[in-house]
């Protein structure tokens, strides 16, 4: 079903931005906002990512097979049928192609070339969407010398304007959580404003309590905050000013303050409204977003209760 198509394409994604050992986005930025060495701690971080990813893989098949037992129980089933009826009849019995096989050669170099330009140049939004735009076109140029059906010049053309408008819901929905920021003073670490208010006294409250539980609220912290800043980057450069001097007073390890950074930052992209990445991937099933919090809260859950298992180890076994 489509609960399943989102779990495989993007969750397994936000898994592997929240537990990644060399993060460019993310755990490297927060490290060095924090003056630790940029790349340290990766062993742990490594074993983190492991379970994780072995977690969501176990979650995600025993989900597939209780659907696929009994279509009836997916909570996008009627969705699905809806939508996607007519897909399944029209790829029943087909066979791939010289120009099948090219486009999906084509799609695996573009993710070479996207992970090179990421690694080696630091690409980001921009460049990456440039280069999908390329992907996507040198793909249709290879339907319509394939004469694969639908891929003249009029069915590209059309696919993108389809494409364009599944996509603006989604669109609107980004803007609206980017106006909710912006009610609350914006982003800017370097400015007055209501969110770094809150922030701020959030981060004093923690002040006084055991290591291990400051530690856990930092976590608690990070997640909340990423509602309202769904940037890595953005909430890095935000609240590591703050947590860094702020666990050196509780005397919890800055190393630590990352980490609670990055799994409170990256997993909470999974559910929650104002990720662009999570409503784009519903948008493109055609799934609200109340029914995909309905299917994953449970999973979300068992997440942050690993998530607090490492921060809590990471914590009492002094993890620098």
């Amino acid at each position: 079903d489509s609960i399943c198509a989102v779990m495989v394409t993007y969750v397994a994604t936000q898994i592997g931005f929240g537990t990644s050992w060399m993060n460019p986005f993310g755990v490297a930025i927060a490290q060095g906002i924090s003056g630790v060495q940029v790349g340290s701690g990766a062993g742990l971080r490594l074993l983190m990512w492991a379970s994780f990813t072995l977690f969501g893989i176990v979650y995600l098949m025993r989900y597939a097979n209780w659907v696929k037992a009994n279509p009836g129980r997916s909570l996008a089933w009627a969705s699905d049928q809806q939508h996607f009826a007519r897909a399944e009849t029209a790829t029943t019995g087909g066979h791939l192609t010289w120009a099948d096989e090219l486009i999906l050669v084509t799609l695996l170099l573009g993710m070479v070339w996207v992970t090179w330009g990421v690694l080696a140049w630091g690409y980001y939004i921009p460049e990456i969407a440039s280069q999908f735009f390329t992907i996507g076109l040198v793909c249709g140029l290879i339907g319509r010398f394939g004469r694969q059906p639908g891929c003249d010049a009029n069915g590209l053309a059309g696919a993108f304007r389809q494409g364009a408008a599944d996509l603006l819901p989604a669109a609107l929905v980004v803007a609206l959580a980017k106006g909710l920021v912006l009610l609350l003073g914006g982003d800017n670490p370097a400015k007055p404003s209501v969110l770094n208010t809150m922030l701020f006294h959030m981060g004093d409250g923690l002040s006084g309590l055991p290591q291990v539980a400051s530690a856990w609220l930092m976590l608690v912290l990070q997640s909340v905050t990423n509602f309202f800043v769904p940037s890595g980057s953005g909430q890095a450069a935000l609240v590591m000013p703050l947590m860094a001097p702020l666990s050196d007073l509780l005397g919890v390890g800055r190393q630590v303050a990352v980490l609670a950074f990055q799994l409170g930052d990256g997993l909470t992209n999974i559910i929650i409204p104002t990720s662009a990445s999570l409503v784009g991937c519903l948008g493109v099933v055609k799934m609200d977003w109340g029914t995909w919090f309905q299917a994953i809260w449970r999973f979300q859950l068992w997440l942050f209760g690993l998530a607090s298992v490492f921060v809590i180890g990471a914590t009492v076994i002094g993890y620098h």
